[in-house]
């Protein structure tokens, strides 16, 4: 009994024991839980305070920075430029027409941005900024930015936008950008986050949208904590972005230039292509425009102008217009019949001034008709009715072979808007367009480059560069990505035996430097820079028999749009070629009048590296030559000054 009472004794001194310790402990953790509650109550409550405003964290978008395009020479022709806008995300807004009229007190706004601007905004995702006001100035920038802690969702921003430092030189190669559109959207599958972005510029048209994904860059991030009313607090990380790739085109701005100015108040188109690689020097469309006024938003009045214009500023004609060749087609129907072994280059064919097939009467533009001509005469003085001779011998179907040997009837892969193909007929090509068999009418237009045939500037150039040289000459316009030479296949031969070729170069010397030449007033006095061409003039109108009765009217008694284009290939120098150059003048007239004096002063200026030496001309030329050039708008001053003699 006693040793029982002993054991229950102890056993209550010890659980007396634990409770005092556990006690102990429950009161020192109590007081650590006060001391805590006090320092956060009482010492630390302002920070907490504003963590309890709202310290959420969110990740934002930094956009890259777009690459840059230079012409060969490393001249910059598309930059970017540093702006200031002002954008609102919806999410962050507490009253967003309360934070509109704010705005507007603090920058010009009218009653209808303001509503246009309100539209969007409510239109757009909530958490997606969007721009309200764009290339606000330094002053409207910074008021906005002083008041931003009054305004929810208001950030003002520093960001870039393209520009064009050439202004009206390159529009149609490079093409603008421009702000991301929902239809821009609605034809990505998956729309990159970046193009989200408030001012985010997006390639439209030319290289500026065929190189798009390289020149767009990838999108870096920031992670920032915003409170409740959506203001940044502090920046956390930053991740950069990758800059676009800086891309480096083969043209030659100083040709360029030149080339635009030369063609003046025309409608028209030239390309100069290095018969050597195939780079395109220079690819100008006339008249052109200001890609800038596209990058800032174009007004309507300005627009209005574009599209009215009969030249049609906008079109790119050197890829996107498509002409009948004219006489320079004769070459194509030339070598065809060659190479089927139908016609010798000395066999002589009558012309009397027209050539009657199934009772139609099919004329030569020399009315009393040129005699007994072999090819290279026929070259020389573009007689018709040769050429209607060698159709019926040929073909359509060999003339187009041909043709599309030496280009025509072929896209070329260049990294442009809106590039043709043009048209190369065959019998089955109308069989299937038409629904109607091939006439022997239909080849014998063909073959002096009427009827059907359709081809752009560029395919002109693309087939003196090929002649020129015996081998597929392929044009290209991106020299470099990121300094990286991009690489080009060595061409391959036309296969086509030289002595062949020699036959249709031979006519195409005496085009410009023979007895007789339909160029004869665009030749070049420099020996060593000899050039051969080859004149066109297509018709855009039907003459009838009626009319041929009563006598033609002549082109410059006809409205501008009823009257023929004038169209001049050409390459030299004669005995090494270097360049190859087309040239079509809308309405022109006549391809030895209007088109081939441009072709001449575009080659000599490639030739010569700058402004042509007065002594390439004939004596008889130079001053007018000269006078010709002072009136030029040039992009290097320098360039105004023709010396007597030739340049180094």
């Amino acid at each position: 009994m006693k040793q029982t009472e002993k054991t229950i004794r102890e056993s209550q001194g010890r659980i007396t024991r634990r409770g005092l310790m556990l006690g102990g402990i429950q009161l020192g953790v109590m007081g650590i839980l006060t001391m805590r509650m006090r320092k956060m109550q009482l010492e630390d409550s302002e920070n907490y305070r504003m963590l309890a405003e709202g310290n959420s964290v969110k990740f934002r978008l930094i956009p890259p920075t777009r690459g840059l395009i230079y012409e060969r020479n490393g001249l910059l022709i598309a930059g970017n430029e540093q702006l200031y806008r002002i954008s609102i995300t919806r999410e962050d807004v507490d009253d967003l027409d309360r934070v509109m009229a704010d705005l507007r007190e603090l920058i010009p706004m009218t009653d209808e941005q303001v509503t246009d601007m309100l539209a969007e905004l409510r239109k757009r995702p909530r958490t997606v900024p969007v721009t309200v006001a764009d290339r606000v100035s330094w002053q409207e920038f910074s008021r906005v930015a002083v008041n931003a802690p009054a305004l929810s969702g208001v950030t003002p921003e520093v960001g870039l936008s393209r520009i064009y430092p050439r202004h009206e030189d390159f529009a149609h190669i490079l093409g603008y950008v421009g702000p991301v559109s929902d239809y821009d959207l609605s034809k990505i599958e998956n729309p990159d986050p970046v193009l989200m972005l408030p001012g985010f510029q997006l390639g439209k048209l030319g290289v500026e949208a065929k190189l798009e994904d390289e020149l767009r860059g990838k999108a870096g991030q920031r992670q920032v904590e915003v409170n409740s009313a959506g203001r940044e607090m502090r920046e956390l990380g930053r991740r950069e972005g990758t800059p676009g790739e800086n891309v480096q085109l083969t043209l030659d701005y100083k040709l360029q230039n030149f080339t635009l100015q030369r063609m003046g108040d025309e409608s028209a188109a030239c390309v100069v292509i290095d018969v050597t690689n195939g780079d395109v020097l220079a690819c100008a469309s006339a008249p052109s425009f200001d890609a800038n006024l596209f990058v800032r938003g174009i007004s309507v009045n300005d627009y209005k102008t574009l599209t009215q214009d009969d030249h049609r500023p906008l079109a790119d004609k050197t890829v996107q217009g498509l002409y009948p060749p004219g006489s320079t087609y004769k070459m194509v129907t030339a070598l065809a019949a060659l190479e089927a072994g139908l016609v010798t280059p000395d066999e002589k064919i009558y012309c009397r001034g027209f050539t009657e097939i199934s009772g139609r009467r099919f004329h030569c533009w020399k009315h009393a008709g040129h005699g007994y001509l072999n090819m290279m005469q026929s070259l020389e003085q573009s007689c018709d009715c040769y050429y209607y001779e060698l159709a019926q011998r040929v073909g359509i179907d060999r003339m187009s072979a041909m043709a599309e040997r030496l280009g025509f009837g072929q896209k070329p892969d260049l990294p442009m808007s809106a590039v043709k193909d043009g048209i190369a007929p065959t019998r089955a090509w109308k069989r299937d367009r038409f629904g109607k068999d091939w006439q022997v009418g239909d080849s014998v237009n063909a073959s002096i480059g009427q009827g059907y045939v359709l081809v752009s500037p560029m395919q002109l150039a693309i087939m003196a560069a090929r002649i020129a040289s015996g081998k597929e000459i392929t044009p290209h316009i991106i020299k470099s990505k990121n300094g990286i030479e991009v690489p080009r296949p060595e061409p391959a031969h036309l296969n086509m035996p030289d002595a062949m070729l020699n036959n249709v170069r031979r006519g195409m010397d005496a085009v410009v430097n023979g007895v007789h030449a339909t160029a004869a007033k665009s030749k070049v006095v420099k020996a060593e820079w000899r050039m051969a061409g080859k004149t066109g003039t297509s018709q855009v109108r039907n003459i009838t028999a009626a009319e041929r009765a009563r006598g033609v009217i002549r082109n410059d008694q006809l409205p501008w749009k009823r009257r023929d284009h004038g169209l001049f290939v050409c390459y030299a120098p004669v005995d090494n070629p270097r360049y190859a150059v087309s040239v079509v003048v809308e309405h022109g007239m006549g391809g030895s009048t209007a088109a081939a004096p441009i072709a001449r002063d575009v080659m000599l200026f490639a030739l010569a590296g700058g402004l042509p030496p007065l002594d390439a001309y004939p004596k008889s030329q130079r001053a007018q030559i000269e006078e010709r050039f002072s009136k030029l708008n040039l992009v290097d001053p320098d360039l105004a000054k023709p010396s007597g003699t030739s340049r180094a």
